[in-house]
């Protein structure tokens, strides 16, 4: 039972303060242990130098004591041994030992061992001294050598003195207590700077531990890159710091690395303003980025009171934008059909009777005149226009138009070359500026005698092709001009159905990359747009 709590203790996850503890105490032991075992050896070869050099100095002086040399010439020991012990009890040496050059002691303090010789070569009788750790009877010892020299310069003999190494450990015993008291002061400073780690660090990560992090983390991958919206967390400074699968797709190459500044990830636009440092809380703003239609959000986020950056959000709308204006195309040719079978039974019925009546050349003469309103104005388009994608798209709006009460008229008095690849684009440029046009001259109050109208100007002239639409609405003010090209600008009434007010959105940015201009301006009782758009010749913006 004891040994299941035990193991259990040892499973359970430790908090992040216990567990910088306990390594900042393993750390400091083992680097103590360390530190302890260089010390000792450092300090035990300082000893033996030390006491090696005092060996030899005791050595020196007793091998030039007279008695010493007098009894080692004439080969007599005499009172060398009691010479020997009186200089060990003076210098605490371990041993005083006088030798021969044949190797026979005169002293040493097991007196049974004087008058043999020792084990090893005399090897002051080079002349010169020697220090070392002697291995001897006695045990380990640092030993000087010193020779002894007769007066005429000859070697007769050496001095052999030791201090054993328990004199050592005795100074390194004493040593212990400095050592002790600062590696208790180094462990103290070590758990306070761990425990004020602890508490920063717990700040830090808003009193989370390791494991919950670990979890928030996998937590926060798995989500993010598994949800079809774009996420984009910018920090305080504006810098990119999180960008999802979803957001790499709808964005390209544009924020592929987190980490970069914004200026230099987006080209200028409104994205990029959206995501600049400070920008103002969006809620389901449309915005065009490479040709997608894009609802992005912007919230701040923050925390404990802390400033921590953005978070944008972003929703493929493109397909469903598209299939919303398709399906309001088709509502307004369904409109126009509708109108169109409603004055073709009238036209029919007219028809009918006058063929009943027997009038018979009137009734064909008011077939001609029917015939020839829609046939001649779509001849005379396709004599001066050379798209026929233009040309049906003037006559489809001219017939909208009349369903709604508007008369809209088609300017070109000259020919007009519309370059191929151009067609689709001024299509989608025309459609919409005439749509609008259509609904603000339908929107403006009715007033006595005035016609509510549309007129389309088209031209060409040099190296552009001129496109003007102007209305009979009521107009724009001037200080909102730039307003209306973005993204989500209408005035129409919003009723919480689909986003409008994209429209001179997609205007722009066809007229942009076409290399174009665009102008907007009040003129007589409405609004006119004026889209200037360079030849073949000219260089497509990217």
């Amino acid at each position: 039972m004891h040994t299941g709590r035990v193991v259990s203790w040892i499973r359970r996850p430790r908090r992040l303060s216990a567990q910088l503890l306990v390594g900042q105490v393993v750390v400091l032991v083992i680097a103590g242990a360390v530190g302890f075992g260089l010390w000792a050896r450092t300090v035990h070869g300082q000893l033996n130098r030390q006491y090696e050099q005092r060996a030899l100095a005791i050595a020196s002086s007793t091998a030039a004591m007279p008695v010493v040399i007098h009894a080692l010439e004439s080969q007599r020991p005499g009172p060398v041994q009691a010479l020997a012990t009186s200089v060990m009890r003076k210098t605490h040496a371990s041993y005083v030992v006088v030798i021969d050059p044949h190797g026979v002691r005169y002293s040493h303090p097991n007196r049974n061992l004087i008058g043999q010789r020792v084990e090893e070569p005399v090897v002051a009788m080079d002349g010169r001294t020697h220090v070392g750790i002697d291995h001897g009877s006695l045990g380990d010892s640092a030993n000087g050598k010193a020779p002894v020299v007769a007066p005429g310069g000859r070697v007769v003999g050496e001095v052999s003195v030791g201090v054993l190494e328990a004199n050592f450990a005795d100074q390194v015993t004493g040593e212990l207590t400095s050592f002790a008291i600062y590696f208790a002061v180094a462990i103290a400073v070590g758990l306070t700077v761990a425990v004020l780690l602890a508490r920063r660090l717990k700040r830090q990560t808003f009193g989370l531990e390791l494991d919950e992090i670990a979890a928030l983390v996998q937590e926060r991958e798995a989500t993010l890159h598994g949800i079809r919206e774009g996420v984009v967390a910018l920090d305080v400074a504006g810098r990119v710091s999180l960008v999802n699968d979803q957001a790499r797709v709808l964005l390209g190459a544009a924020l592929q690395d987190a980490g970069r500044p914004l200026h230099d990830a987006l080209a200028p636009g409104e994205l990029h303003d959206l995501m600049q440092p400070g920008a103002p809380h969006a809620a389901d703003r449309i915005v065009l980025h490479a040709g997608r239609f894009l609802l992005a959000s912007r919230m701040r986020v923050s925390a404990g009171g802390r400033d921590l950056g953005a978070v944008v959000t972003l929703r493929d709308r493109t397909e469903l934008e598209n299939a919303l204006r398709e399906l309001d195309e088709v509502r307004r040719l369904t409109d126009a059909l509708r109108a169109q079978q409603h004055e073709f039974s009238n036209r029919m019925h007219v028809m009918s009777g006058l063929l009943e009546l027997g009038h018979y050349e009137e009734a064909i003469g008011f077939a001609s005149r029917v015939d020839g309103a829609t046939a001649g104005l779509a001849a005379e388009l396709e004599a001066r226009i050379s798209s026929p994608r233009i040309v049906a798209l003037l006559v489809a709006k001219t017939t909208v138009a009349r369903e709604r009460g508007i008369a809209l008229t088609v300017v070109c008095n000259s020919h007009v070359q519309v370059d191929p690849e151009h067609a689709d684009a001024l299509v989608s440029i025309a459609g919409n500026l005439i749509d609008n046009a259509i609904d603000a001259a339908a929107g403006a109050p009715a007033r006595p005698g005035a016609v509510r109208s549309v007129e389309v100007q088209l031209a060409e002239g040099g190296h552009e092709l001129v496109l003007e639409v102007s209305d009979t609405g009521p107009g724009i003010p001037a200080d909102i001009a730039e307003s209306i090209f973005v993204g989500g600008w209408t005035t129409k009434e919003q009723t919480g159905g689909p986003h409008r007010g994209i429209g001179l959105t997609v205007v722009r940015q066809a007229v942009d990359q076409l290399a174009g201009t665009i102008e907007v301006h009040n003129g007589g009782s409405g609004a006119r747009f004026r889209v200037t758009l360079p030849r073949t010749s000219a260089e497509v913006r990217p």
